[in-house]
């Protein structure tokens, strides 16, 4: 598997942190800092039909021999017997666990035994991470240490990967529709700045999704999972290795009715990898992303809506404009331009989304000697959108192009290993969006068009890392990114006027914004001993706006935003890893991250043009407490744990809001950033049987917590937290058949004591009287265009069956 992208103007110092911890690969949690992926030898450099001319061989790195028809680039997690770490096992390693960060893997082995349907099934082992519920089934608000917490809907403040290939385009948008997680081997959660290793958005950190291999799979697997309201997922792997040929299928079908009124859906998604090993030196990686989304979406509800009707039922139409208790609406143009408005429920507007994303990556990696790989990287992604979400309809396609070239190499420097990085990147994203009124008439019939966006948003750069090994004990790590962002596009804005007249009056607001951001990442891992390692770290992250958010108002008309800065932020981490024995290990994680102009996401009013707007906080500092543990503690049994403390405020924020025609300015220092639960909790309890006539039978039983958090700047309106328990029970063992291999099969109630909980609770604007006065959190409770309900009690089933 091939190492994401990461480069740098300057070279420093580093080394592989591989050798310094010893694998615990007992453990599926595991903290990172402390290894390079784990390499497995594999059998002698098969003879070549030509000989070529010899090449140099330095003695400090020993290439693992391999023959073309062993060697693979998708390890799982590999590591060179004998004390060497490749080249490309480094470039593995900083995809998965760069030295010195701090950073979790989740193994499949976690949740194989229980139905996942999104990443919010997985991603809570993790400590670091919370979810939430965003426009969609699978849509998903993915936060690393917050980063992500406060904005309106899909993922931001970090890059995410898939097998090293970004999913993440070059305006810094990901989201999460395409992942099913029953196709994952892996998942690794990279937690602080790391814009000098994973450049701009980078300022949460990273994930990669690691598919599982073909050889791993061995032959086809089919999987189904169906419960309430619904619920029906089937779902296929097939894969296989032959020669020097590797690769893996998966493609699932899911569809529900939902549990929230209008919400049923329908996703299919494929995932294909596959690796072709050329020569001994060369090795081809092709990656195929497909997802289709066809799903109807509900209106987010105020908090005292949510307290009446939380799974908005009985809202299928508002009666003269009128909906029935509890059940949000939107005004819609009846002329579907200007006038007179109606209001109308998510069901009867016909709200919802038809997405397509599309994503094609290829990959050459060649080696030119046993110290030095060479890799070149392409991607092509296609996103597709049809979003009928609100009083709006948000049509567009946005294709875009990812390119990098790197070298590793494994040598000395001054009589220390070392591991060295070095490359350059450019990626593109064509901008071009629409959006329209939506109208009275059902099935999110359109009206005429709101405005335009067309642009273009480009990265380019350099990135460097060095590791050196100064000691047994000792490795330093050093890194530098270098990158130029260039926005470029104009927005038309139509109005119209006259009452009844179609004629639009344009509005043009343009923008050729260049940006240029420099991120350096020092780090040092000490392994006290056999038991003990500690991690300490400061890095560096940026993000700079996207097009669109250059064209939006506070109060959700299209306008000139065009004044936007990036966000930086300087982190410091300070970590311990102890792991006593096989059978226990505990990681502690401490940080204090800087920001200024931090981009933070507010919801704009109700029925606005657009839904959300962005600013620049000036200062803002997040600070935190990250644990994980997990505990063998008697044969069959174990207990893991990941808990998130987080602490994060304004230090400087003048907000202005304005009541009547007056303008008023409040200080918001000393606030806490709403959106951030402070916090979070996934704790879980299991028992599985090794032995006798019931081995394989297992459960467990899983308490989720998350805090109550504020949902607006001036700290008034807070969404209560919650505490979830679910139960699972399974079986899993080997089938005698000429057919079939082994079967799995579980089943798990989820919310087990039916406990009525917000699952997203999107930032409301805070509003002042003509007089000044801040509105009360009363007045602030019946602000719709935030919260969606999580499941109630919940039943669900599966089935894994694989053959040979």
């Amino acid at each position: 598997m091939s190492r994401l992208h990461s480069f740098g103007s300057v070279t420093l110092l580093a080394t592989c942190g591989a050798i310094l911890a010893a694998p615990s690969s007992v453990l599926a949690d595991h903290e990172a800092g402390h290894v390079l992926p784990e390499l497995t030898v594999e059998a002698p450099r098969a003879a070549r039909a030509k000989p070529k001319k010899p090449r140099v061989r330095a003695a400090t790195a020993p290439r693992a021999s391999r023959s073309a028809a062993d060697a693979s680039t998708t390890p799982p997690r590999v590591i060179v017997t004998g004390g060497s770490v490749t080249p490309a096992g480094a470039l593995a390693g900083l995809t998965q666990s760069p030295s010195g960060q701090t950073a979790t893997t989740i193994d499949h082995r976690q949740f194989d035994n229980r139905p996942s349907f999104s990443v919010s099934d997985v991603l809570r082992d993790s400590p670091g991470i919370s979810v939430k519920q965003g426009n969609g089934p699978r849509d998903f608000g993915i936060s690393i240490r917050g980063s992500n917490a406060r904005n309106g809907f899909a993922i931001r403040n970090m890059v995410i990967f898939d097998d090293g290939f970004p999913v993440t385009q070059p305006d810094g948008l990901s989201r999460s529709d395409l992942i099913d997680p029953h196709a994952y081997g892996a998942i690794d959660v990279i937690r602080g700045p790391s814009s000098a290793l994973y450049g701009n958005y980078a300022t949460g950190g990273a994930i990669n999704f690691r598919t599982r291999p073909g050889r791993e799979i061995d032959g086809v697997e089919y999987g189904v999972d169906g419960g309430s309201f619904g619920y029906l997922n089937n779902y296929l792997a097939v894969g296989k290795k032959v020669g020097n040929f590797e690769a893996s299928l998966f493609a699932s079908d899911a569809r529900g009715d939902g549990f929230i009124g209008n919400s049923w859906f329908n996703t299919q998604t494929v995932n294909f990898l596959g690796t072709y090993q050329a020569t001994p030196d060369d090795r081809f990686t092709l990656k195929i992303i497909n997802n289709n989304l066809d799903a109807r979406l509900p209106i987010r509800l105020s908090l005292n809506q949510f307290g009446v009707n939380p799974f908005q039922r009985g809202c299928s139409a508002a009666v003269g404009g009128v909906a029935p208790q509890g059940c949000a609406t939107v005004s819609l143009f009846d002329n579907g331009f200007n006038g007179s408005r109606t209001n109308q429920t998510a069901e009867q507007a016909g709200l919802g989304r038809t997405d397509r994303r599309t994503i094609i990556g290829a990959r050459w990696e060649h080696d030119f000697d046993n110290q030095t790989t060479w890799r070149n990287q392409l991607v092509f992604d296609d996103r597709n959108i049809n979003q009928p979400t609100g009083a709006t309809s948000a049509i567009g396609d946005y294709p875009s192009y990812n390119f990098i070239s790197d070298i590793t190499r494994r040598g000395e420097l001054f009589g220390f290993e070392t591991t060295s990085y070095f490359g350059g990147f450019y990626n593109t994203l064509n901008w071009s969006g629409n959006t329209f009124n939506v109208m009275p008439g059902g099935d999110a019939t359109l009206g005429l068009l709101s405005s335009n966006v067309t642009g273009t948003h480009s990265n380019f750069g350099l990135r460097a890392r060095e590791e050196v090994k100064l000691t047994d004990a000792l490795t330093a790590i050093g890194g530098l990114g270098w990158e130029v962002t260039h926005l470029k596009g104009v927005n038309t804005a139509l109005r119209y006027p006259v009452a009844g007249d179609p004629t639009a009056v344009p509005a043009l607001t343009s923008v050729d914004r260049q940006f240029t951001n420099l991120a350096p990442e020092l780090a040092l891992l000490y392994k006290f001993n056999n038991e003990w390692q500690g991690r300490a770290r400061v890095g560096t992250g940026y993000g700079t706006p996207q097009v669109g958010n250059l064209f939006v108002l506070a109060d959700g008309s299209n306008g000139n935003n065009t004044g936007l800065m990036p966000q930086r932020n300087v982190g410091y981490d300070l970590g311990l890893d102890w792991t006593p024995n096989k059978t226990f290990k505990v990681s502690l994680t401490g940080f204090y991250e800087f920001f200024r102009n931090e981009l933070v996401s507010q919801a704009t009013p109700v029925g606005a043009a657009n839904a959300s707007y962005m600013f620049n906080a000036p200062r803002s500092e997040h600070r935190g407490i990250e644990l994980a543990a997990d505990w063998r503690f008697h044969p069959g049994w174990r207990a893991t744990l990941a808990y998130t403390y987080l602490d994060q405020i304004y230090t400087e924020y003048t907000e202005v809001i304005r009541g009547g025609v007056t303008a008023y300015s409040f200080d918001r220092a000393g606030n806490k950033i709403p959106g951030i639960s402070p916090n979070e909790l996934t704790a879980r309890l299991g028992y599985d049987e090794t032995a006798g006539i019931y081995a394989g039978l297992g459960a467990f039983v899983e308490v989720q917590w998350k805090d109550a958090f504020y949902m607006d700047n001036a700290n008034i309106l807070k969404a209560p937290g919650y505490e979830l328990v679910n139960l699972n029970v399974h079986y899993k063992t080997d089938v005698k058949s000429d057919v079939f291999k082994t079967l799995n099969v579980y089943f798990e109630v989820r919310n087990l004591f039916d406990k009525t909980y917000i699952a997203s609770a999107n930032n409301i604007g805070n509003s002042v009287t003509s007089a000044g006065v801040q509105d009360p959190a009363n007045i602030l409770a019946n602000r719709t265009g935030s919260i969606y309900a999580g499941s109630p009690r919940t039943f669900v089933a599966g089935m894994k069956v694989a053959f040979r």
